[in-house]
């Protein structure tokens, strides 16, 4: 399975803005945005003075920022956005629901993981369960009704068993009920576009694939 290997910092920096990609390193001073605020690269420095962006770059840039924050790869981020636009309603929207819908990233969104690389860590690790079953593919993609929770086996790990003082400041979206106690959770219906906390145009990426 193909995944980004470098180091992600390097993701923060070409974006110009963080991807929170790092959990509560992008929150210190350590943070590679605090510390060189520029491209990554030899001429990263001369990067940032450089001239306006044509539209083609704004499109492929609002592309590549979705695939990062998401952690999915080209091939697959086209299939979403193939599947998106056999969907009814708005094709951007569609696709921005599809990748809010993965298991990985509902673990982060629910607070059991610091940052979505976290969380797709503890799918493939097998400690997330949906509906009672271990599930350990970090794209399957929950639906409205759908309970996941943290394997009980899992819970006495030093990770998960303090999980739960931490989550009184991590308030999960309107579309995930959470129970903080039994760090379980049910999906109460689709994400919204107001429930998304990412930055992303999604009409260029529309029009990106659209050329």
């Amino acid at each position: 399975m193909a995944r980004h290997t470098d180091a992600v910092c390097k993701l923060c920096r070409r974006e110009g803005e963080k991807l929170f990609l790092k959990g509560e390193r992008c929150l210190s001073p350590k943070c590679a945005i605090e510390r060189r605020p520029y491209p990554p690269g030899e001429h990263g420095r001369q990067a940032q003075f450089q001239r306006k962006v044509s539209d083609y770059g704004l499109q492929l840039r609002a592309k590549q920022k979705a695939r990062r924050i998401y952690g999915v790869m080209e091939r697959q981020f086209r299939r979403y956005f193939r599947e998106a636009e056999r969907r009814r309603g708005l094709t951007g929207l569609n696709l921005l629901i599809l990748l809010e819908s993965r298991l990985d990233n509902v673990v982060y969104r629910l607070g059991f993981a610091s940052s979505r690389p976290q969380g797709r860590q503890w799918v493939r690790h097998g400690h997330i369960e949906v509906n009672g079953r271990r599930v350990n593919i970090p794209s399957y993609l929950v639906e409205p009704g759908d309970v996941v929770a943290v394997r009980p086996s899992s819970r006495q790990k030093p990770a998960f068993k303090e999980l739960a003082q931490d989550l009184e400041h991590r308030p999960a979206p309107d579309w995930l009920s959470r129970d903080d106690m039994a760090l379980t959770a049910r999906v109460l219906g689709a994400p919204e576009r107001k429930d998304l906390d990412v930055t992303i145009d999604e009409q260029l990426i529309v029009e990106y694939y659209s050329r």
